[in-house]
């Protein structure tokens, strides 16, 4: 795996600070929970999921999401491989990403299915096809040639890891989006949300996770236009 790797430091025993952006991978509170409040139900799944589902996310720190969605995927008796394409800047070490883990009991059979694959930018299991995209999204989403149905937009916050957040990404996110396709995040940020909408996303603010008052969903319509183009590079 290539990529420059983050400084880390550990609160709370296995919660990992990335040191650049002084900001937790996950939720101090229950980053599992986190992951299912904001991606999962941000997302309507599994309501949503079907052959041949594509998810994307913009930042795959622990691969906490992963194994969430993941699990949920196998546990709601799917057929076929869920696709998971992330898009990650800074990857962590195999051995970190272990650590961070193992604080989840409720997924540790799946990690321990995912921990030989740990470190790989590309492997295919008979119930997952995964790709990590190593390098700054604003440079690599643009030229990715796939389109995902749900979004995961887990970069670290707005205010301290901008360059995630930035109008042109999230054009490029929305580009990149099936018809009907949504997104999710746990930012409410204003400039976000605005981004998103301006992109052509329809917004929505629902509550948020723990203490965070608000979150965001974003939906991209199936217009006619859209749907012509539904397949393409999908």
């Amino acid at each position: 795996m290539q990529g420059q790797r983050p400084e880390l430091a550990w609160k709370e025993g296995d919660v990992p600070v990335a040191t650049r952006f002084d900001d937790p991978y996950f939720s101090l509170g229950n980053g599992l929970a986190e992951t299912g409040h904001v991606f999962l139900a941000g997302n309507d799944l599994p309501a949503r999921f079907g052959t041949g589902f594509h998810v994307a996310e913009l930042g795959f720190g622990t691969g906490l999401n992963l194994l969430a969605v993941w699990k949920l995927w196998r546990e709601t008796g799917q057929t076929g491989p869920l696709h998971f394409t992330t898009f990650e800047a800074y990857p962590m070490e195999a051995a970190d990403m272990a650590r961070a883990q193992a604080a989840f009991p409720e997924i540790a059979e799946l990690a321990e299915e995912l921990a030989p694959h740990l470190g790989k930018t590309a492997f295919t299991l008979p119930d997952l096809t995964f790709e990590m995209i190593v390098g700054d999204a604003r440079d690599t989403l643009p030229a990715w040639d796939g389109r995902a149905d749900a979004w995961f937009l887990d970069g670290f916050a707005p205010a301290k890891n901008p360059e995630l957040w930035g109008e042109d990404l999230i054009q490029a996110v929305h580009d990149h989006t099936a018809p009907g396709g949504t997104a999710a995040t746990y930012t409410a940020a204003g400039h976000v949300r605005r981004a998103l909408a301006s992109a052509g996303f329809e917004v929505t603010r629902a509550p948020g996770f723990g203490r965070k008052r608000h979150m965001t969903r974003a939906q991209r319509p199936n217009t006619d236009a859209d749907a012509s183009m539904e397949g393409q590079g999908a």
